[in-house]
């Protein structure tokens, strides 16, 4: 067991970014560090140790993410991709799969289209359990390797000016980002048409720890920030397809949209992107939304290795 700094996360469960301090975020991050060699090499940490993704939503990289950081330090995957493949689809209920489920792992990762789902599933668990995304209200693990990101890629957090854009009534991972966020010394802008306003509860919370303002206007923000957030309009949360249809391509970022960006801006995006980031930024160096995904693993890699106790 490699034994590093004094925090200890074994058997924790990870459920909102809201339940970690800044010096445990920073040395999640200390420890993701650690890890980048073993993504080429491999590990045996995990070797016997197995991980349930019990994935109710439909799902490409938070799933592979995490069953290819398990495997690469050593330990196996089972779980679902569906709900109708589990014996939800015959009635059972979560709290059901999650007590029979924990017979079987070591861990389990959840993502569930209901709020508090994820919360609910760790009172019944005895095992850690990991919130890979419940409904519209948080993506812990995301914002982790989106603060990340950013640290890897501009070498800091505290004293930058970041915009959250698109979906931030819908998004999770802005509703994480943004509680993230506000561990650090950062100006944040919230940008987004009225009907996709950031959740007022997740406003206010930040609103008393960090400056925040919000905006309609991108072409006004982006001149004065250092990280561009990119979120797409979450289509499938919406109830009434008409409001959908009010704010469809509401921002879309184009080499036309970064002509007075600050040359060392980068952009971001959780993915997947429909129409809201042009290919043609791909291109650019502000583009770190690939690199969002190679960072993702290593973070995740981390976060196995301390619930699991195989690092500390």
């Amino acid at each position: 067991m490699l034994k590093l700094g004094r925090i200890n996360f074994e058997g924790r469960d990870i459920i909102s970014i809201k339940d970690f301090s800044r010096d445990e975020v920073d040395h999640i991050h200390k420890m993701t560090d650690l890890m980048e060699p073993l993504v080429r090499r491999g590990s045996n940490i995990l070797k016997g140790r197995i991980l349930a993704t019990l994935f109710f939503e439909p799902s490409t990289r938070t799933r592979l993410s995490f069953e290819s950081a398990m495997q690469r330090l050593g330990g196996s995957t089972i779980g679902f991709t569906e709900a109708r493949i589990s014996s939800i689809e015959k009635g059972e209920n979560l709290a059901d799969t999650i007590r029979a489920v924990e017979n079987y792992a070591d861990a389990i990762v959840l993502r569930h289209p209901m709020e508090g789902a994820a919360r609910m599933a760790a009172e019944f668990a005895t095992i850690p359990v990991i919130n890979a995304g419940s409904g519209a209200e948080e993506h812990p693990t995301q914002a982790l390797l989106d603060l990340y990101t950013i640290l890897r890629e501009v070498g800091r957090i505290d004293g930058l000016k970041i915009a959250l854009v698109g979906d931030l009534r819908y998004g999770r991972t802005v509703h994480s980002l943004a509680y993230a966020l506000s561990l650090y010394d950062v100006k944040l802008y919230l940008v987004s048409p009225d009907l996709l306003k950031m959740r007022r509860e997740v406003f206010e919370y930040v609103k008393n720890r960090i400056r925040v303002i919000e905006a309609k206007d991108l072409e006004d923000v982006i001149p004065n920030i250092d990280v561009l957030y990119v979120t797409r309009i979450q289509k499938e949360r919406f109830p009434d397809p008409a409001e959908y249809s009010k704010v469809k391509g509401s921002y879309q970022i184009t080499l036309n949209t970064l002509r007075n960006a600050k040359s060392h801006l980068i952009i971001m995006h959780p993915l997947p992107r429909v129409d809201e980031v042009s290919v043609e930024v791909d291109a650019t160096p502000h583009a770190k939304y690939f690199d969002q995904v190679r960072y993702g693993l290593m973070l995740r890699m981390t976060l196995l290795a301390l619930v699991l106790g195989a690092i500390k």
